[in-house]
């Protein structure tokens, strides 16, 4: 049987969701729908879908305050933010301070039982200090993205405003919705534009 999709085709395709690099990693083959003329790797959206579903279901087992949500990117700093502001999570954007997850004399120390990061290729030391400490890694992971640390891919666009904007949104509405602090889809009540980065 066919998962329901969380939003329409439509709205995933407009958001960009489902476009990937010019790049493929051999990691990343298994969620590869099909290559565009213009040599662009397109996500199956049904797979994003699907691993979002996963993801919502996993992170609404953790206490708000012990998921971790991390991005360097700046497209990401508003959707990652809005996020943590709506399922009560910790965020840090911008620059990530070696250390933060390892050592407790630091100013910024953070302790986090589960971590959601943007992009694995900017986000490589906190995957290296999660890895270290034994926290599990939920990971938006592009075509050309490496999931060796990986221990949940949503395969998805992690480079673009709207794409970003969608998938945290969704996300933010999946925790609340199985962790029972809405009951249905209809009390959701932010949009996705409020997730989505100003330029």
């Amino acid at each position: 049987m066919a998962e329901e999709l969380l939003i329409s085709e439509e709205e995933y395709q407009k958001s960009g969701v489902h476009i990937g690099t010019q790049v493929k990693s051999k990691d990343m083959e298994k969620y590869i729908f099909k290559i565009r003329n213009d040599g662009l790797y397109i996500l199956d959206i049904k797979k994003t879908n699907q691993k979002l579903i996963e993801a919502g279901k996993m992170l609404a087992r953790f206490k708000p305050e012990d998921i971790l949500i991390v991005a360097q990117r700046q497209y990401a700093f508003r959707p990652v933010s809005k996020f943590s502001e709506t399922v009560g999570a910790s965020s840090i954007v911008g620059r990530f301070i070696p250390g933060t997850l390892t050592n407790p004399q630091l100013k910024g120390y953070r302790e986090a039982k589960v971590i959601v990061i943007t992009d694995p290729l900017a986000d490589t030391q906190v995957m290296k200090e999660a890895k270290m400490i034994g926290v599990p890694i939920i990971a938006l992971c592009d075509a050309n993205n490496q999931t060796d640390f990986v221990d949940l891919v949503i395969p998805t666009n992690n480079k673009g405003r709207r794409s970003l904007a969608v998938v945290y949104w969704i996300l933010a509405r999946e925790i609340l919705k199985n962790s029972g602090r809405i009951s249905s889809y209809n009390d959701f009540q932010s949009t996705i534009d409020d997730f989505e980065a100003q330029i």
